[in-house]
């Protein structure tokens, strides 16, 4: 047996025979892309501690990797299918591994800045190869189980990567977050080259790299203006990027409308199916990045569990997932991928009504419900949508299929952060600057506590260790006049931290419930739009001559298998 598979799967005379295990490696890949992003949550406060971080640089460390990440995949995707899906893979597993270290290196916030950056062009090379790999080795009656496995996966590393992260984080530093990731990088790329055919475009068209360009232009301006704009104000920056994703996006449509092979054939999206689905993934990310950003704060700041018990307490969200996907195996045959699409976006929405009821009295329990909710309508709508997104793109695209739902799937992301999290922060600040009005905290000290909800509960320690020391004092006064004022003074202090630590947990509390009641309000419009657009059973799953062209490649096929 050759160590490495030169095999093209379109040279077989049936199907590969070790598919299912190249899926498994696809799935690999996929996992410790998502992780890195969603370990983070967990690695954060660590980090910032350790780096001294401000909120900025926080946010441009989470940042730094969705940018690069959603730009350049749609280019990346194209240049996969020209010259090979499995380099691609391989180049950006090794590209990811690379800055995984130099995040384990890092010790300011520009290195691990530059570190996550580089880890985004690592992303954006190994996201669209996965699922174009998985296109090109499976054949189509076997397509949408593999991608409800895929989509499976994406599921489990939402909850997995606090977990693990947590997991390290009892016995090593923040940096083992990054350092995790390098074996694995490694067993893929090993497992690719020996169980994933190699793959690419039957084509040798040149790639339109002037709508790729533009496509990176419009798509990164547009992120950064998500970013900055919600989270530090809508300056010059903001607006600029505003204006450039705008003229970007514009010319990119111009240009793919009139090139004979663009990059992103644009007249895909006046297809209902194709359409409705890219829109549900992004609204259904947008409300799950946005639900996951402020649930696992809650988990850690509020309710107090740390980094690997958090992570424990996000598993029902995974297990749900696969019930999710197990549902979506049965159902969309039956009633169709409207209808499955549609329940689980109608979950997901009653997910986020349910973390409406969150209050300074709610506990873990009040949280396992939308958890379990949440996890199976992400089983329920996005394999469909997935499976539909790449089923509109022939066999010769299949990369940029897979960046364009990806490139929906973060966008959806970044906007569900940014959108949830700045309504989070400004709720946050607003009622606690109400229920601290008369703590007679300095103006300063009160603006600090608003900043977040971690450097709200830093401020009460502040106050409660200043009355501990005042204790200490009074305990060693021989003066007892003295010593009876000084503790007077602790006790008052000591009161106001327990105040404090109680506004900034209600204030907290009270921001969730608003932010998850605007994420389920624009999910739920979201719900009916895309059930407008998504065509019901019987109706065609692609539109055009490209389609048509697919389907009997597709039957060509079939028949030498």
């Amino acid at each position: 047996m050759r160590l490495v598979m030169n095999e093209p799967v379109e040279g077989m005379e049936g199907p590969y025979r070790r598919r299912w295990w190249a899926l498994l490696v696809l799935c690999l890949s996929l996992l410790i892309i998502v992780m890195a992003n969603t370990a983070l949550t967990v690695a954060a406060p660590a980090m910032t501690e350790d780096l001294g971080l401000s909120s900025a640089d926080l946010q441009w460390v989470i940042d730094g990797y969705t940018v690069p990440y959603a730009a350049l995949m749609l280019l990346l995707g194209a240049i996969g299918d020209k010259y090979s899906r499995r380099g691609a893979l391989v180049l950006g597993l090794l590209v990811f591994a690379g800055g995984a270290v130099s995040g384990y290196l890092a010790d300011s916030s520009t290195t691990v800045i530059a570190a996550r950056a580089v880890m985004g062009v690592g992303a954006a090379l190994i996201m669209p190869a996965t699922l174009s790999l998985l296109a090109a080795t499976f054949p189509r009656a076997e397509r949408a189980k593999a991608i409800t496995l895929w989509t499976a996966t994406a599921g489990l590393a939402i909850a997995a990567g606090p977990l693990v992260a947590g997991a390290l984080l009892e016995n090593h530093g923040w940096s083992s977050s990054f350092l995790i990731n390098v074996p694995v990088a490694l067993v893929a790329i090993v497992g690719a080259l020996v169980l994933v055919p190699p793959s690419k475009a039957g084509h040798h068209d040149r790639i339109d790299y002037v709508g790729g360009l533009l496509s990176v232009l419009w798509i990164g301006a547009l992120v950064y203006m998500i970013i900055e704009g919600p989270h530090f104000g809508w300056g010059p920056k903001a607006i600029g990027a505003a204006v450039v994703a705008a003229a970007a996006l514009l010319a990119f449509v111009l240009w793919e409308l009139r090139h004979p092979r663009p990059v992103l054939d644009v007249r895909r999206f006046t297809d209902r199916r194709f359409a409705g689905s890219n829109l549900a993934v992004a609204l259904f990310f947008l409300a799950v990045f946005g639900a996951f950003y402020y649930l696992t704060q809650h988990l850690q700041f509020v309710l107090g569990y740390d980094a690997l018990d958090t992570g424990l307490r996000m598993l029902p969200l995974a297990g749900a997932v696969f019930v999710g996907s197990a549902l979506t195996a049965y159902l969309t045959p039956r009633v169709g991928m409207k209808w499955t699409v549609t329940a689980g976006m109608v979950g997901g929405t009653a997910a986020l009504a349910l973390l409406t009821r969150v209050d300074s009295t709610s506990s873990y329990g009040d949280f396992v419900a939308p958890l379990v909710v949440l996890g199976v309508a992400i089983g329920l709508a996005l394999s469909p949508c997935t499976d539909a997104i790449m089923g509109a793109f022939p066999e010769s695209e299949l990369g940029v299929g897979g960046a364009v739902n990806d490139t929906s799937l973060e966008l959806g992301g970044s906007l569900g952060i940014a959108i949830l999290g700045s309504l989070l922060g400004t709720s946050y600040s607003d009622h606690l600057g109400d229920a601290a009005s008369g703590s007679g905290l300095p103006a300063g000290t009160l603006a600090t506590a608003q900043d977040s909800v971690g450097a709200g509960y830093a401020v009460a320690q502040g106050v409660a260790d200043k009355a501990r020391q005042l204790g200490e004092q009074a305990a060693q006064s021989a003066d007892p006049q003295q010593a009876a004022q000084l503790k007077a003074q602790a006790a008052q202090l000591a009161d106001n931290a327990r105040q404090m630590a109680d506004s900034v947990g209600s204030s907290f509390a009270d921001a969730v419930a608003h932010a998850s009641l605007v994420g389920a309000v624009v999910l739920g419009v979201g719900t009916v739009l895309v059930a407008v657009l998504l065509p019901g059973r019987g109706k065609p799953a692609r539109a055009g001559t490209e389609g048509e062209e697919d389907a009997e490649r597709e039957e060509e096929f079939s028949e030498v298998r």
